[in-house]
């Protein structure tokens, strides 16, 4: 992810795409590589996937940014992935205590475990948090000290490595088949 500082309102630009795929009408399975904390259900269960799938990694990125931690990480691949698939996630005071309302509305939006039940990207556009004609964000500024160390954190992770059996390790934590 790239922060363009060059232009009045700063721009968020994605990168990074190298394992991407452009989804059209057949049913899509994509393999989940690496760290799971940004991938959706339907990739740790090992379903198709659509482009609902990337607007619940927006919604992760929007957490992340805002408060400098994951919302679904844990001490272990297991635990992370079925936080994620049991959407066992929350807003602390003490990471979102100047973060507005429109801002946590807009993440659990994004936040559903139906792929269908999530916006789209035009719509997530007309989101009052994301609108540029919208009052209704926090003027505090962010404290970016929380965002340095999770960006630290993640350059320790190379590992692009498939990550295999996820959806036994869910299904057997959870105590049923996913």
């Amino acid at each position: 992810m790239l922060v363009d500082l060059h232009v009045p309102v700063p721009c968020v630009k994605l990168s990074d795409l190298g394992d991407a795929v452009q989804v059209s009408g057949h049913r899509y399975v994509h393999l989940l590589l690496g760290n799971p904390e940004f991938a959706a259900p339907e990739l740790i269960q090992g379903t198709p996937v659509s482009l609902s799938t990337d607007m619940w990694s927006v919604g992760v990125l929007a957490y992340v940014m805002l408060s400098g931690v994951s919302p679904f990480l844990d001490e272990s691949l297991e635990e992370t992935c079925v936080n994620i698939c049991r959407l066992d996630f929350c807003f602390p005071e003490e990471y979102f205590s100047d973060v507005s309302q429109a801002a946590k509305d807009f993440i659990v939006s994004t936040l559903h475990q139906d792929p269908r039940k999530r916006p789209s990207s035009a719509t997530c556009l007309q989101h009052p948090w994301v609108s540029a004609h919208s009052g209704d964000y926090s003027k505090i500024p962010l404290d970016t000290v929380r965002l340095s160390a999770f960006i630290d954190r993640r350059k320790q992770l190379h590992d692009v490595r498939p990550v295999t059996n996820v959806k036994g390790l869910v299904s057997s934590s959870m105590g049923h088949t996913l």
